[in-house]
């Protein structure tokens, strides 16, 4: 762990201070404007009360727990009384107020500290002097509606602090609080140990996601086999998912990486090398399984298109055959009522009885009406038949 640099009382760190006013008031409104009230130093570290924002904050020393602060404020003071102490602060979505009174506590940089206000960030690791800005995107599943949350997380750690800005539920620094309280061996190492456990820990949320995420790949294939028409949406829908975890787990490997290059640089424990591989380890495994996961969605979706347009020629088939089989019947009704009308027509003729008609009084007559019929039925019946409708 770097030595602690020296922390002057409240009254030296008024040019600190007037740096950051410089830095943040750097696009001041023209001067015809009243420019914006922000808060004074007495404001934003005196007598500051409790807020849910701030999920936690202890001062530690040797590993051990020494001090539980009731606000920020109280941190500040009491960490400037604890020459060779480390502070951890938590956040959860805190205001603006609270992020400025860390910024002009800890000099912490007005580009991470903008980062720390907007939040949607990408994953992304910048180093401002002695203070290293780590951004990070946690994800959990959650089972019941089989989706997965993204949670983002942003981490400040300098030489006797760690702040920790968490925007979403994800992931839960209190367990690794308490993980790191229970092994002192290894949080005396300092703020670079905090940092590597929180590292873990978003890591290690990775694995139920891949896992949750492998479980509705399998159930996919079985829908798509299926014929079940929901599963193009619930197919498009993970894979929209697997690409907001590809760009929270990608941009890990290259951090991590970095972070092991600076090994001999910023003379890191050993111990928290091994720490580090680790993890990185972790990650690059995981990256690979989202690369795969995002890869083989894409094949099973074009399956399932393949699936469905033969699933659609087949249905076209079977109404091409129902409408030929229908034309068939169709055609056979016409010519039967065409052979049943020439019959009709000669007996309705001659059924009319009208006086001036000669066939009446003939004696073959009625054997050639007969005779007429059946030759017009035959011939009706040998032409149709010909022509394959009966």
């Amino acid at each position: 762990m770097p030595e602690r640099r020296v922390r002057p009382v409240p009254a030296a760190k008024s040019s600190r201070k007037s740096a950051w006013r410089r830095a943040m008031t750097a696009s001041a409104p023209p001067s015809g404007e009243p420019p914006k009230p922000r808060p004074t130093p007495s404001a934003s570290t005196s007598a500051e009360p409790a807020v849910a924002s701030v999920v936690e904050a202890a001062l530690y020393r040797d590993g051990v727990r020494v001090s539980t602060p009731g606000s920020l404020a109280q941190t500040f003071r009491e960490l400037r009384e604890q020459r060779d102490g480390m502070a951890w602060i938590g956040l959860a979505r805190p205001t603006e107020s609270e992020i400025l009174s860390l910024a002009e506590e800890f000099d912490l940089h007005p580009l991470a500290v903008e980062d720390a206000m907007e939040a949607h960030q990408r994953p992304k690791l910048e180093r401002y002097g002695e203070t290293l800005f780590v951004v990070l995107r946690a994800a959990r599943y959650l089972d019941a509606p089989e989706e997965v949350d993204f949670g983002e997380l942003h981490v400040f750690v300098g030489p006797d602090f760690v702040i920790t800005v968490r925007h979403g539920a994800a992931p839960d620094l209190s367990a690794v609080r308490r993980r790191m309280e229970k092994t002192p061996e290894l949080l005396k190492l300092g703020p670079e140990a905090v940092l590597y456990a929180i590292l873990d820990a978003v890591v290690d949320g990775y694995l139920p996601v891949v896992a949750g995420v492998q479980n509705d790949i399998d159930e996919i294939e079985t829908e798509v086999f299926s014929g079940d028409p929901e599963v193009s949406r619930r197919i498009y829908e993970l894979s929209r998912e697997m690409v907001e975890f590809q760009r929270a787990t990608r941009p890990l490997v290259g951090m991590l990486h970095g972070l092991m290059a600076g090994f001999a640089k910023y003379d890191t424990d050993e111990e928290l090398q091994r720490y580090l591989r680790d993890v990185a380890d972790h990650v690059t495994h995981t990256s690979e399984r989202v690369d795969g996961f995002r890869q083989g969605l894409a094949d099973i979706l074009t399956v399932n298109a393949t699936l469905v347009t033969q699933q659609q020629n087949a249905e076209m088939r079977a109404l091409a055959e129902a409408g030929f089989e229908q034309n068939e019947e169709i055609k056979k009704i016409s010519a039967w009522a065409a052979i049943l009308f020439a019959p009709t027509l000669v007996g309705t003729i001659y059924g009319m009885n009208f006086e001036d008609m000669p066939e009446l009084g003939w004696s073959f007559g009625y054997p050639f009406a007969i005779g007429l019929m059946g030759v017009v039925c035959v011939s009706l019946y040998v032409i149709f038949k010909r022509r394959d409708w009966l």
